[in-house]
């Protein structure tokens, strides 16, 4: 399953400032505490678009830019509203990367650096800025099934996150977190293991994207498809993944059973 549909990381508010800050120093010189109040905000309503935390940053700098022009360096931010993020993503991503020099693999250390640094000084606080889905760490101690997590996470994140907060403990080999390779990859790799053999297998996902490029791939064809609706997906999403027959709508009221 993706981490990301069992844990809600309260990231906006209380890692992104200071890892902005640290990427670009002057970035917040003019936020004032209403600005800063509607960034976290907007970055809730955005947040689906994220596959890896360090877009986060990169979402956080454009919505600055969106409201402060004597700073802004992007050509896509003047005008920009939410439902264009929500929409073209993809498209935007490359071009702000690009006009801001920035380079993918230093945004992550950087984002994992601060994370880090916070776990270090104050692990109980970190914890305490997260949250597990209501009734997900009970269905993760009692399942039947056995549980892999395939995440964009780092590992290490997800372990923590697991054992202090949820109470659970996934041994490591079945931790698949940022640098394992794609999810389409992880889950060919599972469904070659022997044990895995003439079972069935299912992938709750809250990213519709990701379903989609599961689908894409033949081998992955035995795989159940489930879309978490109380993760980072819009009503859009939702409602295309219905038409979409391979994908099933998932809701946390039943995620415990599908775990048995």
């Amino acid at each position: 399953m993706e981490f990301s549909a069992i844990v809600v990381e309260k990231v906006p508010s209380l890692l992104l400032r200071p890892a902005a800050k640290v990427r670009w120093p002057a970035l917040f010189d003019g936020v004032d505490s209403v600005l800063e109040d509607w960034i976290v905000d907007q970055m809730h309503i955005v947040r689906p678009v994220v596959e890896t935390g360090y877009e986060n940053l990169l979402l956080v700098r454009l919505l600055v830019e969106s409201r402060l022009p004597s700073i802004r360096k992007s050509s896509v931010a003047e005008g920009l509203t939410v439902e264009d993020i929500l929409e073209n993503w993809s498209k935007i991503k490359p071009v702000i990367m690009e006009e801001w020099d920035e380079n993918r693999d230093a945004l992550i250390d950087l984002f994992g650096k601060v994370r880090d640094e916070w776990m270090d000084n104050d692990l109980a606080t970190w914890i305490g800025a997260n949250r597990f889905y209501p009734g997900v760490p009970d269905a993760l101690k009692f399942s039947s099934s056995t549980i892999y997590i395939v995440t964009t996470k780092q590992s290490r994140f997800a372990d923590a996150l697991l054992r202090e907060l949820a109470g659970v403990t996934i041994p490591p080999e079945r931790i698949y977190g940022l640098g394992t390779g794609p999810k389409v990859k992880v889950l060919k790799q599972l469904q070659l293991r022997p044990e895995h053999q003439g079972m069935k297998l299912h992938f709750v996902e809250d990213r519709l994207a990701t379903l989609k490029n599961v689908i894409k791939e033949p081998e992955l064809d035995g795989w159940n498809l489930y879309l978490g609706d109380w993760g980072y997906n819009t009503q859009k999403e939702r409602e295309e993944a219905a038409n979409i027959s391979r994908i099933q709508l998932l809701q946390l009221s039943d995620f415990s059973k599908k775990l048995k």
